[in-house]
């Protein structure tokens, strides 16, 4: 009997010890369970703060490989842009939605601003700039770029909308524009490549630029027509940063621009029109709320930071025409 009575004091006990280690077993993992909460409330956040960068730098210099020595300086700037964006800041408007970044918005929509600009002149550099006359051949370096970078900013490796396939990432179409505005800068470095510098190329060029711009103005218009007063607007900072974007694109292109054509431009006696052009671009990429406001035009207490930037956008606008009109004469 005390045999027995000793191996059920046993089994008691070793079911108590059973119980503990399992109870110790759930109490370890709930600190484990609580961090890994904390992580993943944090991942998005943290990761978002590391990769947001709005780079309106007005002092940027292509360098590396982007740079042609005898080539344009403007296509020596498309290039280095293209390489900032996609290879130094990251592209972020295609990112999927387990990235941090996915959940930007301001520097998608600033980045595709940038690529919208440099995607416009890559057809004047084709149509204009980058052909003797309307009946000669395009080079076909140029033509490659403006095709490439039509392409949507907001593909990634896998779209299931499209194939079931791999499809090529906007980056990837990126870098290849930039790869053959690069070749197009070496072959006109060597001579092999032509790049006009007469005034009806530069004026056809600046009334394009001056019609793209025009546009962004309609898109602000019409968002403050039909949303200003509205207490919460989440499209306003998307056009704000979108057309801050291509402002600053064509702020970096002009101001290369008047290297390539420094010679016309003095001639003509543009330089402080020029000057005053360009100032009025850099008022628009100057604009820089914590928070894009989209109040009533005429509202006592809030701004209308749309209403700001359209009013910067409309007069660089009219200096460009400005600028056109002496071309003409």
């Amino acid at each position: 009997m005390s045999e027995i009575g000793s191996n059920g004091t046993e089994t008691k006990r070793l079911g108590r010890s059973t119980q503990a280690v399992k109870q110790g077993v759930k109490r370890s993992w709930k600190p484990v369970l609580l961090i890994f909460v904390l992580l993943l409330l944090l991942y998005y956040p943290i990761g978002m703060m590391m990769v947001h960068n709005v780079e309106d730098d007005t002092e940027f210099v292509p360098s590396g490989a982007n740079v042609v020595a005898g080539g344009s300086h403007a296509v020596n700037m498309m290039a280095g842009l293209i390489d900032r964006e996609i290879n130094v800041n990251r592209w972020t408007a295609n990112d999927p939605f387990f990235m941090p970044s996915s959940a930007l918005d301001n520097m998608p929509n600033y980045q595709q601003g940038i690529i919208s600009a440099l995607a416009r002149f890559s057809f004047e550099l084709t149509d204009q700039i980058g052909r003797t006359r309307g009946s000669s051949q395009t080079d076909r370096d140029l033509q490659e770029a403006a095709g490439l970078l039509q392409y949507s900013g907001t593909k990634w490796a896998w779209d299931p909308t499209v194939s079931l396939l791999p499809t090529a990432a906007s980056e990837e179409q990126y870098e290849k524009a930039r790869a053959s505005l690069i070749s197009y800068n070496k072959r006109l470095a060597a001579g092999n490549a032509v790049f006009e510098r007469r005034a009806d190329n530069l004026l056809a060029t600046l009334d394009r630029i001056a019609l793209d711009i025009g546009s962004s103005t309609a898109t602000i218009d019409k968002h403050i027509d039909e949303n200003s007063g509205q207490i919460i607007d989440f499209h306003a900072d998307d056009i704000f940063y979108g057309v801050k974007g291509q402002a600053y694109g064509y702020y970096m292109l002009l101001k290369s621009l008047y290297q390539d054509y420094e010679g016309l431009i003095k001639e003509r006696g543009l330089i402080n029109a020029w000057n005053q052009m360009l100032a009025s671009f850099k008022s628009v990429i100057a604009l820089d709320p914590f928070i894009v406001v989209n109040a009533a035009p005429d509202s006592q207490l809030l701004p209308n930071h749309l209403t700001a930037q359209g009013f910067y956008v409309l007069r660089a606008r009219a200096q460009l025409q400005e600028i056109s009109n002496i071309l003409l004469k």
